[in-house]
């Protein structure tokens, strides 16, 4: 399991908080490089000894130009761009695996909200549909970490766990032995979407929307298996992979010569005779530590489903999610504490919380500009500006209380004269339109005269063309309204009362169109 010290670094104080964390064992850089750290010191000590006792004279001059070579080429391999670049990738990718592995705690706060019943069936609805969502998960682990493989290395070990049966061990194995290039943990969800499907038949789902949600949650945890499985059939490009550790190793190989100590002299070469390094290489240790610890962390990070220290506990997410899991559905199922008031009901809402000691109680903050000084920024202003006094009281508005000066609309009646032929449609005479106009007020008018800016021209503009509309509107109509009436009648007495009617008709046709421009006129 990932090693954490947020606890021991939450407060930052003296020189800093990270010393304290210097002398762990656990998941620390010690741990992980002092194997290649011995044969690196080793080799190096091994060629210093070489040179300085082993060595003849002639040999030794060889010996010089390979460390002047390996020294002077040695930095030539752009090593920390490499290795920065390749770690940032599988950092990365190393938190992007732990959000992939799906929680069913969604799911199971929907099975335990959604699916009704507090009979038996539905009880074991509920823990069923969970058990096979946790089976799934544990069936994908087991495909990508060595450490559940050991702990389940078959079917035999799941129904020991309790995560399967009898029965759906064979199913699966049947599975199996049709189609065998294939995993098979997406059965136990397509199993439990089955059931939940049944649920909602029988009714203990209410709705097709509560349904479509389970099944949405059911899809996006099979999605996050399956992306498991994609994080470990996909790796990070191999030639990278070669290129950083053939970077690292080929470095240090050089710097086991290039940092020796010779007795090379002529020209001047006083920098190979550090008197440091002839005892012991410390700044090559320390370029040591951070590249090689560097490479080590990639290579602990890049598959975290394995056992180091920085790896997931996957068998404690395993033993977790089944535990949690029948305990939503099924422990807490329609469940929860009385309703009973809150200490603040009164109050509303409180002003200040309390605290376990009032010392702890710090000021709020503030926003940026709260103790800005704008003196200056006053006397160098050379327009003085003119003081307005706002009453700052809250304007309430009572929706019950009627306003006193309410704007009230009123429309010119019409008139519908129903016959068997026809429908005659009139506008009101003018004495309804001057009882109207009566209405409007005097000061109405008046406005209406003396008016002259662009918005009240562009409003009578607007309003002579809607009157236009109409005209042509009413006439089209009363043309269709002709149209309608028949070519003839079948006796004396039924072609007069035609004839009073279209003359009645014509008349209101006349009256309509002589108000109408009298009202455009206006």
């Amino acid at each position: 399991m990932t090693v954490s010290y947020t606890a021991e670094v939450a407060s930052c104080r003296h020189f800093g908080c990270f010393w304290k964390l210097l002398a762990r064992w656990r998941a620390s850089i010690y741990k992980i490089i002092w194997v290649d750290l011995l044969a690196f010191l080793a080799s190096f000590y091994c060629m210093a000894l070489l040179y300085r006792y082993v060595l003849r004279e002639s040999d030794k001059v060889i010996f010089e130009d390979i460390v002047v070579y390996c020294h002077s080429y040695g930095t030539l391999i752009p090593l920390s761009f490499v290795l920065g670049f390749y770690v940032s990738i599988i950092v990365d990718r190393w938190w992007n695996q732990y959000i992939t592995v799906p929680w069913p705690d969604p799911l199971a706060v929907y099975v335990s909200a959604l699916v009704r019943g507090q009979d038996e069936h539905g009880r074991l609805m509920r823990r069923t549909i969970m058990r096979y969502v946790c089976l799934a998960l544990t069936m994908v682990l087991t495909m990508i970490s060595p450490v559940i493989k050991r702990r389940f290395p078959n079917y035999d070990y799941l129904i020991e766990a309790g995560l399967l049966n009898a029965n759906e061990a064979n199913i699966i194995k049947a599975m199996d032995a049709k189609f065998p290039k294939h995993p098979k943990y997406w059965m136990p969800i397509m199993w439990a979407s089955s059931i939940v499907t049944r649920a909602r038949k029988e009714g203990r789902i209410w709705d097709d929307f509560s349904l479509k949600s389970m099944i949405d949650e059911l899809n996006k945890f099979r999605a996050g298996c399956n992306m498991l499985i994609h994080y470990d059939t996909i790796s990070v490009p191999l030639v990278y992979t070669q290129v950083v550790t053939l970077a690292v190793y080929t470095y240090f190989m050089a710097a086991i010569f290039g940092h020796q100590w010779i007795d090379k002299q002529s020209g001047g070469e006083s920098r190979y005779r550090n008197v440091i390094n002839y005892y012991f290489p410390l700044f090559s240790t320390l370029e040591f530590f951070f590249f090689m610890g560097w490479l080590k962390v990639a290579e602990t990070l890049i598959c975290p489903f394995g056992d180091d220290d920085d790896d997931f506990e996957l068998n404690w997410l395993i033993d977790r999610n089944l535990q949690v899991s029948y305990l939503i559905v099924d422990e807490m199922h329609n469940d929860h504490p009385e309703l009973v008031r809150d200490q603040y009901w009164d109050e509303v809402f409180p002003n200040e919380l309390p605290y376990a000691a009032e010392a702890q109680r710090a000021e709020h903050p503030e926003a940026s500009t709260a103790r800005m000084d704008l003196s200056k920024i006053n006397t160098l202003t050379t327009a003085p500006y003119k003081a307005h006094s706002v009453d700052l009281e809250p304007d309430w508005t009572d929706f019950d209380d009627e306003d006193e000066n309410e704007l009230r609309i009123r429309f010119a009646p019409h008139e519908i004269h129903p016959s068997r032929s026809s429908v005659s449609i009139s506008v009101s005479s003018d004495e309804h339109f001057s009882r109207f106009e009566e209405d409007l007020g005097e000061e109405e008018h008046l406005s209406r005269e003396t008016s002259k800016d662009d918005f009240a021209r562009l409003k009578a503009e607007r309003e002579r063309e809607r009157m236009t509309r109409q005209i042509h509107h009413a006439a089209m109509t009363l043309e269709l309204m002709k149209g309608e009436a028949p070519a003839g009648t079948s006796s004396g007495g039924a072609s007069e009362q035609d004839n009073g009617r279209q003359t009645r008709k014509d008349t209101e046709i006349q009256t309509d169109k002589s108000h109408i421009s009298k009202k455009k006129d206006k």
